[in-house]
């Protein structure tokens, strides 16, 4: 038995990955078939590998503009290095090695067994989250790292590195085209293959996943990518709407807070003010009634501004983010629809190819369209010469 074996680089949708949401081309009635290593908070992560050299970092700087407050922070709002990384494994595809098959459990006992050794194996890649998913299409293993390295010479002693953690695991890159990670994966890729064998399967290795893929399969796969895609960021837009949803409730008791306020001190002046006491001077009046009003009033006025316009600033704010993410949802919506019709196109039209191997046989059918193919090739080669000529008469 031979199978491919595809590894990709993955989007790092940790909650998609522990299905807290279902993207369209799960089964949510296989989930349970589903296996996590773990699921660790990416924070804990960072303080477990970074808070012991974060406070040594710290303590050598002299201007407090130079400390760092929170390292988490710091990588994922930078621009040098991903807070964390994922790369997507699978033995086969969903014609060879699909969930719901024998060969693809026999897939899944090979994608565990190379999981139980993956961190002893990459010491430098601290894995906080893997989940084997058997809801799919094909059996396939996400895992989800913090790449770190130690004894650095800048920055944090112990600090954020793919590239110095890759090759403190022995991987240098060279050219271009052969750089740590792909070194890297190539190395994942044959441990992956040994654990093949041993269960009795043979590496068909091809040098890259999609290139022994038909044309409609590499479409299909790559519109189910993109729609996997779509639907986790649709999922994090709802989230967005759902909280900008929450900010303009918080902020609805404020306004009733003002307006009570408002009305407290928008009544006839002589009913606010105090009566005058017996043989009360109009001078004791002023100072001692009618002054201290007087700022009273003023102080809940100049309040009563400031949170009015303060207000008035965060409910445009909240106001437009919710109908920007809004439209952007009503767009992925539009976008998630155009790309499930032509998927399901893609769909109809491979099974109507399947249908048509069958029943005029796949020699004959193969033979019909490299003809088909020659003879288009022939035609435009017989088009070219006459545009040449039209050209040179002009």
């Amino acid at each position: 038995m031979k199978r491919t074996i595809s590894v990709m680089v993955g989007r790092g949708s940790v909650n998609h990955n522990s299905r807290k949401f279902h993207a369209k081309n799960t089964d949510p009635e296989r989930s349970h078939l589903n296996v996590t290593y773990c699921r660790e908070n990416i924070k804990a992560v960072y303080h477990e590998l970074f808070d012991e050299a974060l406070e040594r970092y710290n303590a050598k700087q002299t201007r407090v503009d130079r400390k760092i407050e929170n390292y988490y922070e710091k990588i994922r709002s930078g621009k040098q290095e991903k807070p964390f990384h994922e790369i997507i494994l699978q033995v086969g595809n969903k014609e060879d090695m699909s969930a719901d098959s024998d060969e693809g459990w026999l897939a899944a006992a090979v994608l565990d067994e190379y999981m139980k050794a993956f961190q002893e194996r990459n010491p430098n890649l601290r894995v906080f989250s893997a989940h084997l998913h058997m809801d799919e299409a094909t059996p396939h293993l996400h895992i989800d790292f913090v790449p770190f390295t130690t004894g650095s010479k800048r920055g944090l002693d112990t600090r954020v590195s793919l590239k110095q953690a890759l090759a403190a695991q022995g991987f240098k890159g060279g050219t271009r085209g052969d750089t740590e990670w792909s070194q890297w994966v190539r190395s994942e890729k044959e441990q992956l293959s040994a654990v093949m064998e041993r269960h009795g399967i043979e590496w068909e290795d091809k040098g890259t996943h999609d290139k022994h893929l038909s044309v409609l399969d590499y479409k299909k796969e790559q519109r189910t990518k993109e729609i996997a895609a779509l639907e986790t960021v649709k999922a994090e837009k709802e989230s967005q709407v759902e909280s900008q949803e929450r900010r303009l409730k918080e902020l609805a008791p404020a306004v009733k807070n003002m307006e009570r306020l408002a009305a407290d001190f928008s009544g006839d002046p002589e009913e606010i003010l105090p009566e005058v006491g017996t043989l009360e001077s109009g001078k004791s009046y002023r100072e001692k009634k009618a002054k201290p009003l007087l700022a009273k009033i003023v102080q809940v006025l100049r309040s009563l501004y400031r949170a009015y316009i303060e207000l008035s600033e965060r409910l445009v704010d909240v106001q437009m983010k919710y109908n920007r993410v809004c439209g952007e949802n009503s767009r992925l919506n539009d976008r998630m629809t155009e790309i499930w019709l032509e998927n399901k196109k893609l769909r109809q039209i491979s099974t109507d190819y399947t249908r048509v191997k069958r029943v005029f046989g796949p020699e004959q059918v193969v033979a019909a369209v490299a003809a088909d193919k020659q003879r288009e090739q022939a035609e435009k080669g017989r088009k070219r010469p006459r545009r040449s000529l039209e050209r040179g008469g002009r």
